[in-house]
């Protein structure tokens, strides 16, 4: 039987195959088809890569190996696959490109179609890939884009060669050939060997005819049905199916004429190849074209034509073998304009269809490549396990939620993000702070420090360990604290986060200086709060051991070149451990800020990094949105709160319920700010600790989130959630296995709250209005330091024991509304002034303990139950720290009850005039100030 994919060689052409997959290797058919059927290359895309790996099980045993090896993200994994398919071809294609004098005999391999509108992250991927594959006959293919012109330069000059895809224009086709030469000019000024640069210039042609023809006679609402005029009727029906090839055709003449120039003659003569016209997406797409037909009238010398498997044995077989371009050429060229000439008569523009087909190409091939990452991320998270699975319902919201995910995918927003791109946020500074997204990493790799000091600590027989902080840089101690509890042999965590001055005292009866180790940790290192208490118990410990000996028991964790490390130098701490300046405190669980104590409290830290980067993994930039943890939950959330769901209520097992108040922080912190174009106030509004009640309790509202425990689970909390969900509330379930995963979520969570930010339009990495209480209460202290008294307060009302305040404006409108002046009345018409979406708070400037909390959390249940809205309870002045960015910049929803104390016993402050009844007092009056003035 005769082979045509042999006999259209005599014209110059060669055949290659546009496909691969491991099967057609390793079952020697590509040897075959090379060796006995005239096939002279291989070339590849994502959609072909995506149906060989997720069509078959060829490559189940080989991602198992790699997830073994700890191979984490998709990508890579794909990458390790799709790359070993590769270089096996381009062996197998070797002797060919030797005996044509390496002419052909090449495999083509994509760069990431993420890159496609990106320049310099293109050329840095066709390097590595250049690289990584190590093969002389593989071509990089590099998209014909704006982007892409300068990355293709960059890459001939380099010596790489290339093969250009998604050509559909000559206009396009003249600056690819410009971007070859040019870069054959600069490898030829580095002294390269030319005769080793091969380029093809691949044209996609079926696809064009698809297009123009749906347009004209096939698509909804075609010209033919609405035309008239007979004329332009017939010129209509004279296009169909002909643009294409008329097309490649006058792109033909303009390479035969580009490669004839003086230029190219000197490049030849240094031995440069030409770049080939490579006919691409030659399979026909409308039934009634012969099926060879975009084969057989492209033959010409210089050229190729890639086929699928399908056209390639139709043409192998039944194809027309002759030289269709070059034969009447005069005439051929004449009607390929004719024809071109036609549709712009017709009202057709060229320049759009291919503008079109670019993009739409671009988006062909990121498309199919999400899939295929999301196939190797479910394979991979069967194989690996150990990550904490979640899951949804919600109810009339899933269709707002789909179609955030889909946004997400098809903008690459997950790239951007991982890319550090602030056109996500608002455009600002957002980039500068997303260290956090490769801290994990950095720890895995080094945990060297982590473990010293862990060893450190146990050497030196320290039974306690007392961290020192306030925010960012004490709630994620605490959640190990709370979690971890005492690890035997190691020395118990205590968290001091509290001026209230019973607080102070409740933590120094807990420890003996002699045997606690302390740390001072502050990211600012100018955070009042750590400074006194540092003051306080370095105080204690010299006492108690000798000034010349008390920096021994002294820690500090500090950003660079801050107030803190200077004073911690100062003072001979034992170990000084410094943060990353581009985390900021409320994401700083997984650095040096949540990672030093938690080596101290003698966790095994290596476990938990290792855990919580299966998280990091599940993450990453090509795990598409509908797999990826944290952009789902980032969705659901975002897209939640500005349907009016806006209360994200954590429901947590009793053994991980600390991490609620981390959770709370960061979601307040990060969201609760004015809109930047609005001025309004948005946000998420995050519900700690709030005991899960019936349906009935609350009002539409709500988003649920159960992070349950399943080796410790609350059969009264599975109850509630299930009957919550039952009603229609919308609910997110995570499931979490170990604690020591509840790293994962941290991750989890810190990814998710972006994503948030960034739907609501905010920047989620700055916290303009915590800055304002403190100067509120610096002013306050200023005060105090001038007259020896913080300004005195009248109440408005006395009665049962208590005092109430407020300002003026607050004052006449609740004395108005009250029914008598006595404090149940004016409490009374303070708490009907909550609305329906509206949110309690309670800020209590008082000792956190058991008994306090009960009847706290007594109260805030009652307001729950009675007015169906969300609760909040904070303990100052730890909440300004966290919703207290929040209360002041967030949306205006919030009714506040701030309890205040007279201390039983006040607590001094070594080397200051104020106490730390002093200072809370003034915390707690600037706090109320600027609430007041909100």
């Amino acid at each position: 039987m005769s082979n045509r994919v042999i006999e259209v060689q005599k014209y110059g052409q060669s055949i290659w195959y546009d496909n691969i997959r491991r099967g057609l290797i390793t079952s020697g058919d590509l040897a075959k088809m090379v060796n006995e059927e005239g096939l002279l290359g291989v070339t590849s895309n994502p959609a072909i890569f995506t149906a060989a790996i997720t069509g078959s099980p060829d490559y189940d045993p080989s991602i198992q190996a790699l997830v073994k090896q700890g191979v984490g993200k998709p990508e890579q994994i794909y990458e390790a696959l799709a790359i070993r398919d590769v270089q096996d071809a381009c062996d197998i294609l070797n002797a060919t490109y030797k005996s044509t004098k390496r002419i052909d005999g090449y495999m083509s391999f994509e760069v990431s179609p993420y890159l496609a509108n990106e320049t310099d992250p293109t050329i840095a991927d066709a390097r590595r890939l250049w690289k990584a594959i190590s093969r002389d006959n593989v071509l990089i293919k590099i998209p014909a884009t704006e982007a892409g012109y300068p990355a293709i330069k960059a890459a001939i000059s380099d010596g790489i060669s290339v093969n250009v895809t998604l050509l559909f224009s000559v206009e396009a086709y003249e600056k690819v050939a410009e971007a070859y030469m040019s870069g054959l000019e600069a490898y030829a000024a580095k002294k390269g060997d030319l005769s080793h640069v091969a380029s093809v210039a691949s044209f996609f042609i079926s696809r064009i005819d698809s297009l123009i023809d749906d347009k004209i006679a096939f698509g909804g609402n075609p010209l033919l049905n609405s035309e008239k005029d007979p004329a332009k009727r017939e010129k209509l029906k004279k296009l169909v199916g002909k643009v294409a090839i008329a097309n490649a055709k006058i792109a033909y003449a303009r390479y035969r004429e580009l490669y004839s120039t003086p230029r190219w003659k000197a490049l030849k003569d240094k031995g440069a190849m030409p770049q080939r016209l490579l006919w691409a997406s030659t399979s026909t797409k409308n039934a009634k074209y012969p099926k060879t037909i975009y084969v057989d009238e492209l033959i010409g010398a210089e050229t190729v034509n890639t086929v699928p498997a399908e056209t390639y044995i139709a043409f192998r077989d039944t194809g027309n073998v002759r030289p269709s371009l070059s034969e009447n050429w005069d005439e051929n060229i004449h009607n390929a304009r004719d024809t071109m000439a036609m549709l712009a008569e017709v009202g057709i523009s060229f320049k759009d269809v291919t503008k079109t087909l670019l993009d739409d190409a671009v988006k062909k091939f990121a498309d199919p490549f999400d899939k295929l990452l999301g196939s190797v991320e479910k394979k991979r998270q069967q194989i690996q396990g150990g990550l904490a699975p979640q899951s949804y319902k919600l109810g009339e919201n899933e269709d707002a939620v789909k179609k955030a995910l889909e946004d997400w995918r098809t903008d690459g927003k997950i790239r951007k993000l991982w890319g550090r791109d602030p056109s996500l946020w608002t455009g600002q500074d957002e980039g500068q702070w997303l260290d956090w997204l490769g801290v994990v990493d950095s720890q895995r790799e080094s945990p060297e420090h982590l473990l010293e000091v862990a060893k450190d600590a146990k050497a030196a027989g320290f039974k306690n360990v007392l961290l020192l902080g306030m925010g960012g840089s004490s709630l994620a101690p605490e959640v190990w604290k709370k979690t971890f509890g005492k690890i035997d042999g190691a020395p118990e965590l205590f968290v001091l986060d509290s001026t209230v001055p019973a607080q102070v005292k409740a933590f120094e009866n807990k420890i003996d200086p002699k045997k606690t180790v302390f740390i001072v940790s502050s990211k600012s290192g100018g955070t009042i709060e750590p400074n006194v208490f540092k003051q306080y118990f370095l105080d204690k410990v010299g006492k108690a051991v000798g000034a010349d000996k008390a920096g021994d028991h002294f820690i500090c964790v500090t950003d660079p070149k801050t107030k803190m490390n200077e004073i911690a130098k100062k003072d001979n701490f034992k170990h000084i451990f410094f943060g990353l300046k581009g985390i900021g405190g409320r994401f700083s669980a997984l650095s040096n800020f949540g990672m030093i104590p938690l080596a101290v409290m003698g966790a095994d830290v290596v476990k938990f990094l290792d855990s919580t980067e299966v998280m990091v993994q599940a993450c990453s930039s090509c795990v598409p949105p509908d797999l990826n943890p944290g952009v789902t939950l980032g969705c659901i959330m975002g897209t939640l709160a500005k349907a009016g769901r806006d209360k994200v209520t954590v429901v947590a097992s009793p053994a991980i319920s600390s991490l609620g108040a981390w959770l709370e922080q960061l979601m307040a912190e990060s969201t609760g700010k004015a809109h930047p174009k609005t001025g309004k106030g948005t946000g998420l509004i995050p519900i700690d600790n709030e005991k899960v009640g019936p349906p009935s309790a609350y009002g539409n509202d709500r988003l649920f989130v159960y992070e349950r425990l399943t080796t410790d689970p609350c059969k009264d909390q599975d109850a509630a959630v299930d009957a919550l969900e039952k009603a229609g509330h919308p609910v997110v379930r995570i499931n979490v296995a170990d604690k020591y995963d509840v790293g994962q979520e941290m991750f989890r969570w810190e990814i998710a709250t972006a994503v948030a930010g960034s739907i609501l339009g905010i920047n989620a990495f700055n916290q303009p209005d915590v800055e304002e209480a403190k100067v509120a209460a610096r002013g306050l202290m200023n005060i105090f330091t001038e007259k020896g008294a913080l300004p005195a307060e009248t109440p408005v009302l006395e009665g049962e024991g208590m005092k109430l305040f407020t300002d003026p404006n607050n004052a006449n409108a609740i004395g108005t509304a009250a029914g008598g002046k006595t404090v149940p009345a004016y409490v009374k018409a303070h708490l009907a002034r909550l609305a329906t979406g509206d949110y309690f708070a309670i800020n209590a400037y008082v000792e956190m303990n058991d008994a306090h909390d009960a009847i706290l959390q007594a109260l805030r249940l009652a307001v729950r139950d009675a007015k169906k809205v969300a609760t909040t309870l904070g303990y100052g002045p730890r909440f300004l720290h966290s919703t207290g960015q929040l209360h002041k910049g967030g949306p205006a929803s919030g009714v506040f009850l701030q309890i205040t104390s007279d201390d039983a016993e006040d607590v001094a402050i070594p080397g200051e005039k104020f106490t730390f009844g002093t200072l809370k007092a003034a915390q707690a009056s600037g706090d109320f100030k600027v609430l007041a003035d909100r």
